[in-house]
């Protein structure tokens, strides 16, 4: 932009400080917020701006340091900031801010596929719940700062790029910064304060323990009263229906009607209230519901809240989607 022609005494460089030391923690802690019922900021999640704040503290140091040098007004750096910081400092960060970046990039990673897992066990209808735009953010980010390591290394090793080879890269890690704050403002999240994770559910095969409560051998009599509710009651045309609502109706514990339908059933949660909607449609299909509603229409009676969520189970559970499988029994 010609800054450091137009001002030749500028200070701006004791300033200039990698975004992503501060961003990448921050990016893990919103996602963290995002994905966590009533979640609360702690004393200790300072700790995670750990090394941004003390970059900051080192900067404002030898800022002061050299301010205080006579001639440093008629000069760009001072001796701290080139003997100092230019020679050691920077060399040294260049191997640490990448390496804290991908461990942080990672953790929100797995913090966001752990909540899509647990979503498919408290939660009928998930489509809403998926956040697919956080993912979309962070595949977007993560792209950026493979390329910006990528550009670090051919401006170190190959050819010098300046700023007006890198500039772009600042402008779209920027806008998609952005994205994911005004998508995220304007995302209902309320259905999150359901998410009362206090017990982990068992993975379906697996022996697992349970930390709401000891979790009792599963009986028929459970199995028979679960069946009964979805048969008889038809409590999956709930197109909010969760676990905690599902126990409650069962009057069991929810880790113990987890363990009944993931062990009892060989399901969880997500799949065995979405498999009586899926038969339900077919019944209303042989039975011509059709002739009347959109199948989207048939769809919402049976309990489905949103047309996504509606043709990948229904793809999932009968191999056809929707309309091919009304093909099929037109033929």
């Amino acid at each position: 932009m010609g800054w450091y022609d137009e001002f030749r005494t500028t200070k701006i460089n004791y300033f200039l400080i990698n975004i992503g030391i501060g961003l990448a923690p921050l990016i893990f802690l919103y996602v963290k917020s995002i994905t966590t019922s009533n979640f609360k900021f702690k004393k200790s999640y300072w700790w995670h701006f750990s090394l941004a704040l003390a970059v900051i503290i080192y900067r404002f140091g030898i800022y002061t340091y050299d301010a205080l040098q006579p001639g440093f007004n008629a000069t760009q750096n001072g001796v701290l900031k080139i003997e100092l910081d230019e020679t050691y400092v920077q060399s040294i960060m260049s191997y640490i801010e990448a390496p804290f970046i991908l461990v942080y990039l990672a953790f929100t990673f797995q913090l966001f596929y752990n909540y899509r897992k647990k979503i498919i066990q408290y939660f009928s209808n998930t489509f809403k719940l998926e956040l697919n735009w956080i993912l979309s953010f962070l595949i977007l980010f993560s792209l950026s700062f493979l390329y910006g390591v990528i550009q670090d290394i051919v401006a170190a090793r190959f050819m010098d790029l300046g700023y007006e080879q890198r500039w772009w890269l600042n402008l779209f890690v920027a806008l998609v910064t952005l994205y994911v704050g005004i998508k995220g403002y304007f995302t209902d999240t309320t259905k999150l304060n359901k998410l009362d994770f206090t017990f982990t559910p068992k993975t379906i095969g697996i022996p697992e323990s349970n930390s709401d409560q000891e979790v009792k051998t599963i009986s028929e009599e459970d199995i028979k009263k679960v069946t009964r509710l979805m048969e008889i009651e038809k409590a999956y045309l709930n197109s909010d229906l969760n676990l905690s609502d599902l126990a409650k109706m069962a009057h069991m514990s929810r880790a113990q009607l987890s363990e009944t339908i993931n062990s009892g059933f060989n399901k969880n949660f997500n799949d065995f209230v979405n498999e009586y909607r899926v038969n339900a449609f077919k019944d209303m299909l042989n039975n011509d519901k059709h002739k009347q509603l959109s199948l989207i229409g048939i769809a919402e009676e049976c309990g489905f809240n949103s047309k996504a969520t509606f043709n990948r189970v229904f793809k999932k559970i009968t191999n056809s989607s929707p309309t091919e499988y009304l093909k099929s029994k037109s033929i």
